[in-house]
């Protein structure tokens, strides 16, 4: 990470107009440019995202057997996909996408984290990109990182991690700015004063941080008049303008999918946010939308059966969500492995039936065009590529 001083802070205003620190944002963003018209967004889904519900299987009649105080289904207010497939009613905004094959899933997917089931671990493991080895070595850095490393004439010199904790995703030796929002920017008139002598015969530095304590007071302003999704909004906004310019690759977090009590409103705030983030991406892209993938990945799915708190637990295998321009959607990807007995691994959880870092390498591959061996040896370490499932159009 590279130490903010004001000439670096100086740098990056000038590429960015100070925007970064005008987004009152809890999660952590981070952005990184390359030489190339694809632009890939990573989301990480901290808590563990029900895919179950998220994307429910309502085709598989076990599903409503097992879960008798959550509803699933059509017949609920779930928007049917395929006849097998639907999607849950907060995701409602991501439907047109769907319609347009913009927005595509897979199912029983995981990463080679199994049986702790620690928050902690798993979201390691799942930025890191490497198997199923504690505690993790992170001087090779996120599979991010290690990505801009593998290719030639990547640059990270736009690069910005901004949050209240760096994201590891995109941690490593390609270097990357750090800010973090929702720190005070509120100068007392004694300080202001104190700030403009200071800065009185650097007035480009000057007049950039002047900036960016106004557009953070009146993007607080905002976010505070606009609803439980503003910052969501806010953050996929934010990403947008940074793809539209230099940056390529833009990683960020959402939080709060850690269902075990009272899921129906747990999740359904945390899958507005999704669809409200995913939305701002795609109206602040414009026609860049088209050469976007974004990936939307969570530590580890739930149980299958509902607890007795109105929730369901840590599980094992969840889904990935996908959207984006450049994704082959409107379908679902993967192999559904059942619900019934003997099917559920360790007799509670979904069964995985592919890495999720194969769906991440795919993608890496087909928008980078980066090779199956730097894939399954450097950014994925022990991954098995295996057969492409063809997500990008």
């Amino acid at each position: 990470m590279i130490q903010l001083d004001r000439r670096l802070f100086l740098k990056s205003a000038a590429l960015i107009g100070c925007s970064a620190a005008a987004h009152p944002l809890t999660s952590t963003i981070t952005f990184a440019a390359l030489p190339a018209d694809s632009r890939l967004v990573v989301i990480i889904l901290r808590g563990a995202m029900d895919g179950l519900d998220a994307i429910q299987p309502y085709g598989d009649p076990m599903l409503a057997k097992l879960r008798q105080n959550i509803s699933v289904g059509p017949d609920n207010g779930a928007l049917d996909l395929d006849g097998f497939y639907a999607l849950h009613p907060r995701l409602a905004p991501l439907k047109p996408l769907w319609d347009k094959g913009e927005l595509a899933f897979a199912h029983a997917v995981s990463t080679p984290y199994r049986d702790k089931r620690s928050h902690f671990d798993g979201q390691d493991l799942l930025e890191a990109g490497s198997g199923n080895d504690l505690p993790i070595d992170w001087r090779s850095g996120g599979w991010l990182n290690r990505m801009l490393q593998a290719m030639p004439g990547s640059t990270a010199e736009t690069a910005y991690a901004v949050g209240v904790e760096p994201m590891r995703i995109l941690s490593g030796e390609a270097a990357h700015l750090g800010w973090a929002p929702r720190a005070s920017l509120a100068l007392s008139p004694q300080a202001q004063m104190l700030f403009d002598h200071v800065y009185h015969d650097d007035p480009i530095f000057r007049e950039a941080a002047r900036d960016a304590f106004r557009i953070a007071a009146e993007t607080d302003q905002t976010a505070m008049t606009k609803g439980p999704t503003a910052d969501a909004t806010a953050l996929g906004a934010f990403a947008a303008t940074r793809l539209n310019a230099q940056s390529r690759i833009a990683a960020f977090s959402l939080s709060g999918w850690d269902s075990h009590a009272n899921q129906p409103n747990v999740l359904g705030r945390a899958l507005d946010n999704l669809a409200a983030a995913i939305i701002a991406l795609r109206d602040g892209l414009g026609a860049n939308w088209g050469s976007t993938t974004v990936l939307a990945m969570t530590e580890f799915g739930r149980t299958v059966r509902e607890n007795g708190s109105g929730g369901t637990d840590h599980g094992t295998g969840g889904a990935l969500l996908m959207a984006g321009g450049a994704i082959r959607g409107g379908r679902a990807f993967g192999d559904w492995p059942g619900l019934a007995d003997g099917q559920l691994y360790a007799d509670r959880d979904l069964l995985p039936t592919r890495d999720v870092r194969a769906y991440a390498a795919w993608a890496l591959r087909g928008q980078f065009g980066i090779g199956k061996d730097v894939l399954e040896r450097t950014i994925f370490p022990g991954l098995d590529l295996g057969h492409d499932p063809k997500i990008l159009a």
